[in-house]
């Protein structure tokens, strides 16, 4: 079979179609923006102020999006390599390095369209330090009007009173004057409530499709398949109309699946059997994500949840965007993102969804160049392995740079992993009897 004829061959869920032309047309909005008199803003994917943005008219980009877009198109490579090039690090974060390499060859988006420079970048610091290192230098390549919205991090884990605050007082003394003067568009309080509606019903049938997984078997695969259900609520669609839809088609799809008794899709077609059920932490490979994918339901495998799906909200513990109290939900949505908390809420968090999805073990993906998800995990795959006594696992991969995925090395493991569980399994099953 050719490549050409193998890549055709690829099954997705309606949904997953859908959200995939979803994210295309917004670059064709951005793409478009400034010949149709809109400005354009660019925001990272954690804490990121879709609702609020979109007060202010912007067509919105988000750097992070480019570079795993990039990765999953396998365009990513030279530019990162262009990037080194230019005097940056190997060991620099790879979306960065895809961000500034995709500039560097002028700029041509994902989907072939030039991007057009940005008006306005609002950095929403939550957890991750490379965010601001990565801002500094697009700053300096767009020379364009930057503003920062500093989130204090979960230390304590906990969020208390002073904390929001901090976060409302900048959001009304800085972010949104900024966002008034770059527009030119005076902010609407009630717009932003209006947006905010329309989140509250994505984000609860978002969490009613994640926890399907807990069902056997799981209808649903919540690392692989996750990364095209949150697509639309994690970017420029969280708040718009068209995302309620999508998730109300999503939800619909997926319920059927369950009552039907099916596993998850694979781009191979329906999933051949759920033999393990599997907790997941750390971002994915985009390069190799098909065969990356195909390394587990080859073996059986399913992720019923991991941490990757929460980066951008997480929203199956309890919160929700809430029109009555908009900046303060904006103040909290930002402190609770997944890189805002610190290492015993990631461990409580991983060891809950051990717990609730009847996993069999947690493997952990630790990316090469991502410090923000990879500082302390085996601190993390200890702890969670003394707390549940199931089995944990380590692979090394990254996010967008291809040369750091060893596909040999990688299978190997997950291999002597599964036939750790299975052994872990009769050893239990001895004692019972």
């Amino acid at each position: 079979m050719s490549t050409a004829t193998a890549k055709k061959a690829v099954l997705k869920e309606d949904s997953m179609w859908l959200q995939k032309e979803m994210i295309n047309r917004n670059y064709h909005e951005v793409a478009t923006a400034h010949a149709s008199g809109r400005k354009v803003s660019a925001t990272f994917v954690p804490g990121n102020l879709n609702e609020l943005l979109m007060c202010f008219d912007f067509a919105r980009r988000l750097p992070e999006t480019d570079a795993l877009q990039n990765g999953l198109r396998k365009k990513s490579g030279k530019m990162i390599m262009d990037a080194e090039r230019d005097g940056h690090s190997e060991d620099v974060c790879t979306y960065v390095k895809a961000d500034l390499g995709m500039m560097l060859q002028g700029d041509i988006g994902p989907t072939g369209e030039p991007m057009p420079k940005p008006d306005v970048l609002l950095l929403s610091y939550t957890g991750c330090f490379t965010f601001m290192k990565w801002f500094e230098l697009v700053r300096q390549k767009y020379d364009c009007e930057t503003v920062m919205l500093h989130v204090p991090y979960q230390g304590d884990g906990r969020v208390n009173p002073a904390m929001r605050e901090y976060v409302v007082k900048q959001l009304k003394d800085k972010v949104i004057p900024t966002l008034e003067r770059v527009s030119g568009v005076k902010f609407d309080i009630d717009r932003l409530r209006g947006y905010m509606k329309e989140s509250v019903k994505a984000e609860e049938d978002l969490v009613g499709v994640l926890q399907t997984a807990k069902q056997r078997p799981s209808p649903i695969d919540g690392y692989f398949g996750a990364v095209y259900y949150i697509g639309p609520m994690f970017t420029a669609f969280r708040g718009v109309p068209e995302a309620t839809r999508y998730y109300s088609v999503l939800r619909k799809e997926v319920e059927e699946r369950m009552r039907a008794g099916k596993g998850p899709v694979t781009p191979d077609g329906d999933h051949p059997g759920e033999k393990y059920r599997l907790v997941v932490e750390g971002p994915p490979n985009w390069t190799n994500f098909r065969d990356f994918w195909k390394m587990f339901y080859d073996e059986g495998a399913v992720v019923v949840a991991s941490t990757y799906s929460k980066v951008g909200g997480v929203y199956d513990f309890g919160f929700r965007h809430d029109p009555e109290h908009p900046l303060e939900s904006l103040a909290d949505y930002c402190l609770g993102c997944y890189t805002n908390l610190n290492f015993p809420q990631r461990i409580d968090m991983i060891c809950r969804y051990m717990d609730e999805y009847q996993a069999d073990g947690l493997l952990i993906n630790s990316i090469k160049s991502c410090n923000s998800f990879s500082a302390g995990q085996l601190l993390i795959l200890r702890e969670v392995e003394k707390r549940t006594g199931k089995p944990a696992a380590f692979i090394e991969s990254d996010l967008v740079d291809p040369r750091y995925f060893s596909a040999a090395n990688i299978k190997n493991r997950l291999e002597s992993y599964f036939q750790m569980i299975k052994q872990k399994r009769g050893a239990a099953q001895a004692v019972a009897a």
